[in-house]
């Protein structure tokens, strides 16, 4: 099939898909009950998409392919078309996007069953991955931007699809905010590099990167990597993302698995010869991711929503992929988003599994006459639930071991490829990486802990919510489970397209690095750092080792804070941990800092100094405008006297003006 039609279906058919199932039930209203009609379109026209990329997959590309549909605008010296490329980066991402977003699609029928937005919902999902293909497939800034934009905009629809609750409106507006600053700076490098070159197509934008001075190139890097820190939840703009679990489950699943919080990642990975100009900038974008997976782990471990625990988790991964930008390992960056994709994902929908029974179990205790409140979300309620839903506590426990990275497991080869390529950086002179090595192991152990505490807290143990002897937790539908073994299967086994270094000595190889950064690290879509100092198969043996061991210690470790299941665990570590648990609990109080020193100086600020003028000028100069038709209406109004007679004269005297004019000009 042809490539330009293939990619023309790929982008146009989930938008076809949020067409369909926003615009038609307006009008039909008999079609909103129809779900499983509405549903499968939607989740088809994902789905397609998916296996259409595949063909473009099986086709090679050893060199990018470019299909230019038309010209957006054209103003001066500035033209921009709607053109895609076809690359293995963005054919990748491609994959990511379609085939984890057709799972979350199914898994949505089941989970969105009777709510009576369903059709809209749909129809927000569609455009979300329609504006996702826009950005990962566009060949210039400005559709990358489009697409940035859109998912921006979807995902203030999703995260407040519940606008009824306020929390909910008070989350999405939240997040369109903060990913604002974000946008600002990413518009701030586009400008920058439109002056400097003249273009901001990305063949354009490689081949004139050493046309810019090294100033120039620190500037551009570090408004990209703000762009980015918001997308893609990084100090100091992450704070919208936990606040986005306010969204249905498979939103949250979607934004926080495989799309719209990799965005920034991709950016970077896709500019990845421009940000190696910039060692400085590189340096920052390995501490700050540093700093940002330390600090979400620290404060997940206090956690006892189901959903904010593997918020922070997000946050805490995404810092993880940074540090590999930061140390110029682009392709294990997205080798990290490829396996995350997949493990979190599935604890996600396995998450939403969980609340779904539990909704059901709170339904029935309420019909039995139990007066007892249940949050379906606090894992303090939860305990037990092994026995009853077995198909979501297998999928959600191999999940837990491959983020806590278990040999073996997927998130194992791209963690372990990430600790690796920072003490390589370190070890080849740039001593920044030794500090995020370090802190990449702590996380690493963190990571096992907290989520092991949320798997034993769940489903481990004796139940903890109101018991009844005849009301029981049941697994969810097919349409919930199967996502969920698919996820959990890719979880296992997805890591070994990414083996180590160590694994060429018999004869193995990285298949994701050559297909991104090319065997030589050059000739591939994604550039990755050059190094001298290369580490010894003896000490790299040594790291995977070591590697292994905190994945375990972790797990271990954790079996022994919680070893009896219950909540006396949280005591235990509570008391070990003492004041830092606090201020763990307290999620550093950045939100407290934001509301001091911005949130209420604006408000304010707008209160006493832009009020009045909205009053007395704005306000004012529409109400005199009002009285001022007010009075001339007023006057002609006495014009219409009703008489008729007075309107014979009126028509008389303008016959006789108009005769005089006439005649005597």
């Amino acid at each position: 099939m042809n490539t330009d039609l293939l990619v023309r279906l790929i982008l146009l058919l989930p938008l076809a898909g949020a067409v369909f199932n926003g615009i038609l039930p307006l009008f039909l209203k008999g079609m909103r009950k129809n779900e499983w009609m509405l549903g499968g379109i939607g989740t088809a026209v994902v789905a397609v998409p998916f296996v259409l990329a595949l063909l473009l997959f099986m086709q090679g590309f050893d060199e990018a392919y470019v299909a230019s549909y038309y010209t957006w605008m054209a103003a001066g010296d500035l033209s921009v078309s709607f053109a895609y490329r076809v690359d293995h980066l963005s054919l990748i991402m491609t994959l990511i996007v379609t085939g984890v977003g057709a799972l979350i699609h199914l898994y949505s029928i089941g989970y969105m069953h009777g709510d009576r937005s369903f059709w809209k919902f749909f129809s927000y999902l569609n455009l979300f991955i329609f504006m996702m293909l826009n950005l990962v497939l566009a060949d210039n800034l400005l559709v990358l931007f489009l697409g940035w934009e859109g998912v921006g905009l979807c995902s203030y629809l999703l995260i407040g699809f519940w606008y009824e609750d306020l929390k909910n409106s008070a989350a999405a507006n939240k997040a369109f905010i903060v990913n604002r600053v974000g946008d600002f700076a990413f518009l701030m490098a586009m400008f920058i590099l439109f002056k400097e070159l003249g273009s901001l197509d990305f063949d354009a934008l490689m081949a004139g990167t050493a046309q810019m001075s090294a100033g120039t190139i620190n500037w551009v890097v570090l408004l990209l990597f703000i762009g980015a820190t918001g997308k893609s939840a990084q100090i100091p703009l992450f704070i919208w993302l936990p606040d986005a679990m306010a969204g249905p489950t498979p939103v949250s699943a979607l934004i926080h698995a495989a799309t719209m919080v990799t965005s920034g990642l991709y950016l970077l990975a896709r500019l990845s010869p421009l940000v190696l100009a910039s060692p400085v900038i590189m340096g920052v974008i390995a501490v700050v991711g540093a700093l940002t997976a330390i600090m979400a782990a620290t404060i997940a471990i206090t956690q006892n929503d189901i959903k904010r625990v593997l918020a922070y988790s997000t946050v805490s991964q995404l810092g993880y992929m940074f540090m590999a930008a930061g140390v110029g390992a682009f392709f294990v960056a997205i080798f990290h988003v490829f396996t995350h994709a997949f493990f979190k994902a599935c604890l996600f929908l396995g998450s939403g599994s969980v609340i779904h029974g539990m909704h059901e179990v709170e339904h029935e205790l309420h019909e039995k006459g139990h007066d007892a409140h249940l949050d379906p979300q606090d894992m303090r309620t939860m305990g037990g639930l092994r026995k009853y839903m077995p198909k979501t506590s297998w999928t959600y426990f191999f999940a837990t071991l491959a983020i806590a990275g278990i040999p073996g497991m997927s998130g194992f080869f791209s963690k372990d490829e990430i600790l690796f390529k920072a003490f390589e950086y370190g070890y080849d002179g740039h001593f920044y990486a030794w500090f995020v090595w370090i802190i990449g192991l702590v996380t690493a152990l963190l990571t096992a802990f907290y989520m092991m505490r949320s798997y034993m807290l769940t489903f481990e143990g004796k139940e903890r919510w109101p018991m009844a002897p005849e009301v029981k937790p049941r697994e969810s539908p097919w349409t919930i489970t199967v996502p969920l073994i698919v996820l959990a299967f890719f979880s296992i086994f997805a890591g070994f397209l990414g083996l180590p270094k160590l694994a060429e000595t018999i004869g193995l190889g990285s298949w994701i690095h050559g297909y991104l950064a090319g065997h030589d690290g050059h000739t591939g879509p994604v550039a990755e750092a050059a190094i001298e100092g290369h580490v010894g198969v003896g000490l790299e043996i040594f790291l995977i080792v070591l590697g292994m061991a905190i994945a375990v210690v972790g797990v271990v470790w954790t079996r022994g804070f919680y070893r009896k299941h219950d909540l006396a665990g949280d005591e235990r570590v509570q008391k070990r941990f003492g004041k830092l648990y606090g201020w763990w609990q307290g999620k550093y109080f950045w939100d407290e800092f934001y509301d001091k020193t911005v949130v209420r100086p604006v408000i304010g600020g707008a209160e006493k100094a832009l009020a009045p003028f909205d009053q007395k000028i704005v306000d004012g100069l529409v109400n005199a405008l009002a009285r001022a038709m007010t009075g001339t209406s007023g006057l002609l109004r006495r014009l219409q006297t009703g008489v008729v007679q007075n309107y014979a004269m009126a028509i008389v005297l303008g016959v006789v003006v108009i005769i005089a004019l006439m005649l005597f000009g």
